[in-house]
């Protein structure tokens, strides 16, 4: 059901099975077979992948052969590979959070179509911190396919979830997943400026208020970034262009400083791919007054990514 980047099967066994599992008493129904990846399936590259491993391992251990195996790789085999797949992941509670998303890293333009290591980092520590999220407001730049948001909402309990990107085809996905999760969006008020996009309950509707918001680092005000009205605000894989690099510092600030009482919490998930670009990110927020401090990571693993990837999340503090 998951898609690890360098652990071929492994995140798909684990959706039903620990690391430790077994490989000879795994049955198809569980995996590839499971009504979950049947309904939204994997990338057709990697089911062929995942199928083809499986089978080699039920033949070196001469285990008797399943029929649905087989005909699960014939079909694959013959499946026409698309442009766009599911990932599903499921979390320490038994539920599950299943995003559509691009197989190409960069499309249309963005990088905003696949789901990145630091997401699903950020989602895990979330797991293991859900207290900074219940019942407060949240505010997520640069949301991309939403997978760290769903978590949030999923397991978090935050009274109101703004999912924001700037990329329309981001935006449009956003929305497609969260109603795939199972969430109401409020208002897709993808311009601020219009009607609040603040603190809004939902009749007759449990689970949090969501929104999804085009914001344009570059313009957006203070007075559109109070509209939120976030006591925590979050962000994921933000820092790696430096040329961006300012315009980001420039709306944490305004984040920092435009709130009415205390500023929001603010938390920053980011993939050290170079060093000098990150040092540069740090360099730029001690220059515009803000402090910094490292959050130690999530204990436990739940979602598959690099984990010889460095990645680390800083609390920003004025």
């Amino acid at each position: 059901v998951c898609e690890p980047k360098n652990n071929l099967g492994s995140g798909l066994l684990a959706f039903v099975f620990p690391m430790h599992f077994n490989w000879f008493f795994l049955r198809s129904f569980q995996t590839i077979l499971h009504p979950l990846c049947i309904k939204y399936p994997p990338s057709v590259k990697y089911r062929r992948h995942f199928l083809s491993e499986l089978i080699k391992k039920h033949e070196v251990a001469a285990a008797e052969p399943l029929d649905e195996l087989y005909e699960a790789l014939g079909d694959v085999l013959s499946a026409e590979a698309s442009t766009r797949c599911y990932k599903s992941y499921i979390l320490p509670s038994g539920g599950a959070v299943t995003v559509q998303e691009n197989v190409a890293i960069i499309s249309q333009g963005t990088t905003g179509l696949v789901t990145w290591d630091a997401g699903l980092y950020l989602a895990e520590w979330a797991l293991e911190n859900p207290l900074v999220f219940t019942n407060r407001r949240i505010l997520e730049l640069g949301s991309g396919t939403g997978l760290t948001g769903i978590t949030i909402c999923k397991a978090c309990g935050p009274r109101a979830y703004a999912f924001t990107d700037h990329h329309q085809r981001v935006l449009e996905g956003l929305s497609e997943n969260i109603h795939l999760n199972g969430f109401f969006v409020l208002s897709e008020c993808h311009r601020l400026g219009g009607e609040s996009c603040g603190d809004a309950e939902l009749a007759e509707s449990q689970g949090p208020s969501i929104i999804t918001a085009e914001l344009d680092w570059n313009s957006v005000t203070e007075q559109q970034l109070a509209e939120f009205q976030a006591d925590v605000v979050i962000a994921a894989d933000v820092v790696f262009d430096p040329d961006l690099t300012q315009t980001l510092v420039a709306v944490l600030q305004k984040l920092l400083t435009s709130a009415d009482d205390s500023p929001p919490e603010i938390y920053i998930a980011s993939t050290c791919r170079n060093p000098d670009t990150y040092s540069h990110f740090q360099r730029a927020l001690e220059h515009a007054g803000i402090r910094w401090t490292v959050v130690p990571g999530p204990r436990k693993n739940f979602f598959p990514y690099d984990r010889n990837t460095k990645i680390s999340i800083l609390k920003l503090l004025l």
